[in-house]
């Protein structure tokens, strides 16, 4: 495409649409709005090798902050759902509460092994900081998301 046409596709499509393009798996109004968001620190991601290990190791929290419906689909085993338009509310409530409602413990404030994810790793960012501005301060997220997950996982199974 030429640089020229590129420019005429966006005027034509409306920035709106361009940004849609950028992130069609994760359309929450957060990567619409700033869709080269950059984490909160680098040491606050973790790669697919790290979530890995702390899986086979049993010591992780992994939370889903997709919507069920893409949650029923398909999920990192041993994730709970915890979608991103329920996330600021869930880690108000008291511990009890949250066990309640999502059948496990609720993490620490200073836990190290709270993972947080999504498709692609947008709205995870955003949960991301979310969590931290809760005072959730080691909280991490996987910034592969299910997506890079799936792949690496259905390779691996080829090998």
């Amino acid at each position: 495409m030429l640089p020229h046409t590129a420019v005429q596709l966006v005027l034509l499509l409306g920035l709106g649409s361009w940004a849609e393009r950028l992130c069609p798996d994760d359309l929450d109004s957060s990567c619409k709005q700033n869709p080269y968001k950059e984490p909160v620190s680098s040491g606050a991601v973790v790669s697919y090798e790290q979530l890995k290990q702390m899986l086979e190791s049993k010591n992780v929290q992994l939370f889903d902050v997709r919507e069920p419906d893409e949650f029923v689909e398909g999920a990192i085993p041993g994730a709970t759902n915890t979608p991103l338009s329920e996330l600021e509310q869930a880690f108000t409530l008291s511990p009890d509460q949250f066990t309640e409602l999502y059948g496990v413990a609720m993490p620490g404030k200073d836990d190290l092994d709270f993972i947080l994810y999504c498709q692609r790793g947008r709205r995870s960012l955003t949960a991301l900081e979310m969590v931290q501005e809760l005072g959730y301060s080691r909280a991490c997220h996987y910034g592969g998301g299910y997506s890079e997950w799936s792949e690496l996982e259905e390779q691996g199974q080829q090998l």
